[in-house]
């Protein structure tokens, strides 16, 4: 199943323009794509009003940040390499705090069996905060968790 924004549910709930509100490390957040667009600011403020932002909105706002010549992300003024184990250990952070939203749980558990697939996104981690395997490997290993707590 091939998760984009424009597709019928469930995978059109799980992209990452979906309005979906959580808090990860204390800090509010309205989408996914707020986050991962928000990463790329320096500044603890400028990063928090971008979390706030969801679908076109957060990615334009994020668009023109550079980024990939340094490989450096920001969480709340600190630099993060973008290849690096704590900012894995970020990704999966921002991905078990997004589902404790119910919606997103439940539109994860209505995909069922099937692999999950990006195919708008990029694969090289030098050019994109979120790679397709980054994103669609914590879905599917969410998923399972989250079957396995309900038998």
């Amino acid at each position: 199943m091939d998760i984009k924004s424009k597709k019928p549910y469930p995978a059109g709930a799980l992209s990452n323009f979906v309005p979906r509100p959580f808090k990860v490390r204390g800090i509010e957040c309205a989408s996914v794509e707020g986050v991962v667009q928000g990463l790329k600011f320096k500044s603890p403020e400028m990063q928090c009003a971008v979390f706030q932002l969801t679908g076109y909105g957060a990615k334009r706002r994020g668009a023109n940040k550079n980024w990939k010549r340094t490989q450096i992300l920001w969480w709340q003024g600190s630099p993060i390499k973008r290849e690096s184990p704590e900012y894995q250990k970020l990704l999966d952070d921002i991905f078990e705090a997004l589902f404790k939203n119910e919606k997103a749980k439940k539109a994860l558990l209505d995909t069922g069996d099937v692999v999950l697939t990006h195919k708008i996104g990029k694969n090289n981690p030098k050019e994109t905060v979120l790679t397709q395997s980054e994103f669609c490997s914590r879905l599917m290993k969410i998923r399972d968790k989250l079957r396995k707590a309900k038998k």
